[in-house]
């Protein structure tokens, strides 16, 4: 289906807000960490418990939900409903003894409530764990994930390997905008190689 002007001034407006709100944002979390990483220890209560819930959404929720569903019934949800509960004992009991020790991440609570070496190699070690290999293992299953529902949208073009023949063979954009499957997927070429660099600009993949 050929994609109107409507369709272009939404796609377009979607990238504007998102450029505008980064660059907005650019100069305050390039500050320091504690400005990156908890905005200054001053953002909203709603906002935060929003980014919070939202990180916990991606491509691979629907396809979870709707699995758990078709398996289990609308009861399967109590598999990620029951996370409630330890987000409210968040909310209500912890957040303040966490905003008291004044830490940024998870292991640093680790060699703060224990001490000497074995603090230490643990802080190590859930940072290896954690930072390098499970972060990787879920960026893979997020990746499978987007790939399978791009895979129903255009077709068989992501499992042929065109994206790759799109990107590789500057000849072929010659007849590409003919077929509406590798149309498409060079928008997704173009969008996301500028937001891959513009990322980086605003501080994402450079913040030390």
């Amino acid at each position: 289906m050929p994609l109107t002007s409507t369709d272009w001034l939404v796609i377009v407006g979607y990238l504007l807000v998102n450029l505008a709100i980064g660059i907005y944002y650019r100069r305050r979390a390039s500050g320091n960490t504690e400005e990156f990483f908890v905005s200054g220890r001053d953002v909203s209560w709603w906002l935060a418990g929003t980014s919070m819930v939202a990180t916990t959404f991606a491509a691979d929720t629907p396809l979870f939900v709707c699995g758990v569903v078709a398996k289990q019934g609308i009861a399967g949800n109590w598999i990620w409903w029951a996370f409630c509960v330890g987000g409210m004992l968040t909310v209500f009991f912890f957040a303040r003894y966490w905003r008291r020790a004044e830490i940024l991440t998870d292991v640093q609570f680790v060699e703060l409530r224990y001490g000497g070496k074995p603090a230490a190699f643990l802080r190590g070690f859930k940072a290896i764990y954690l930072g390098l290999f499970m972060n990787c293992f879920i960026l893979g299953w997020v990746t499978k994930a987007m790939v399978s529902i791009i895979t129903v949208l255009l077709g068989p073009a992501i499992a042929e390997g065109k994206i790759v023949q799109l990107t590789l063979f500057g000849h072929t954009y010659q007849h590409a905008l003919g077929d509406p499957q590798n149309t498409a997927l060079a928008i997704c070429v173009f969008i996301l190689i500028p937001f891959t660099g513009l990322y980086t600009f605003i501080v994402g993949l450079t913040c030390r």
